[in-house]
């Protein structure tokens, strides 16, 4: 078992003061500023905390200006499964560190919270695959010692379809940082279910149970989807879980060469002010969402 690292000095205020005094927004999609910034598709954004830092760093500002109150860090990707497939799988400690930092740089300017943002690791559990659950934990444990190293305020374990992995990354964080809180989305983009087959419910009630301190879902099919979603957390919450929501912006759609997602601002903002009035805590944005969208979600939410 490793030892808890020692987390760097964070702002005054915590998670559970933000939500006392009503909804939450967290900021919202990573890749798509750093695509607009020249990321080559299929390279490492997770890299650019290295090798592009200011680049990071203003997509961070960006959101911290439009009025989020929780930046997350640029490392989805960032275990060691993710970071070996760009050839660095020796730097997970480095490249989390790093991302914690850049995040916290703006986080601070702002009174906001850091997010450590741990996503899948792309490997299938026992008995699908052949990681144990002891395995999976080791390496989010792995890439939370880095995040812990940089200062980050809360661990956020999204974009999961698998139940247990979510459970083996609320474990990694409980024993690398047992101070801080854990929030857990999952991916609901096939009939309202995960991939796996779980639904908003069970994973409610499920992640609840493992002793997460927020449940809810991100990425999915947009608004429309996220607002049913949503409705069936609330009805499943237990006393004590807090609630969270971030839908992409809408679907993709190819433009010229790209793609550009359907939902504009405006959809967004009266999105907000829906999941507000359902009695989410946390709401924010995903693919396709840009600061602009933050900013018209921050104006419904005041």
């Amino acid at each position: 078992m490793t030892t808890a690292a020692t987390p760097s000095p964070s702002p005054s205020r915590s998670l559970s003061d933000l939500v006392a005094d009503g909804v939450v927004l967290v900021d919202g999609g990573m890749g798509t500023l750093l695509q607009d910034m020249g990321l080559d598709d299929g390279g490492s954004g997770e890299l650019w905390n290295l090798d592009r830092p200011d680049a990071v760093r203003d997509a961070h500002r960006a959101y911290a200006e439009a009025g989020a109150r929780v930046l997350t860090t640029n490392t989805f990707g960032g275990t060691r499964p993710r970071l070996e497939m760009h050839g660095l799988a020796d730097r997970v400690h480095e490249v989390n560190e790093a991302g914690a930092r850049l995040a916290r740089k703006e986080a601070d300017r702002v009174g906001a919270l850091v997010a450590g943002d741990l996503g899948p690791t792309g490997e299938l559990m026992a008995p699908l695959g052949t990681l144990e659950p002891a395995d999976v934990q080791e390496l989010f444990a792995a890439q939370l010692r880095g995040l812990v190293a940089g200062g980050i305020d809360l661990v956020l374990i999204e974009t999961m379809s698998d139940a247990a992995e979510a459970e083996a990354a609320l474990a990694a964080a409980r024993e690398v940082a047992p101070e801080l809180p854990v929030v857990v989305t999952f991916s609901f983009d096939t009939n309202l279910h995960t991939m796996m087959g779980l639904d908003p419910a069970e994973a409610v009630r499920r992640l609840a149970a493992a002793g997460a301190d927020a449940v809810g879902a991100n990425c999915g099919r947009g608004p429309e989807e996220m607002t049913r979603i949503a409705a069936a957390m609330v009805a499943a919450r237990p006393d004590g879980l807090l609630l969270i929501a971030q839908s992409n912006a809408g679907l993709p759609q190819v433009v010229g060469d790209h793609f550009e997602y359907d939902a504009t601002p405006a959809d967004m903002a009266a999105h907000a002010v829906a999941l507000r009035d359902a009695g989410i805590d946390m709401v924010g944005a995903c693919c396709g969402s840009t600061p602009a969208h933050l900013a018209a979600m921050s104006d419904a939410l005041r």
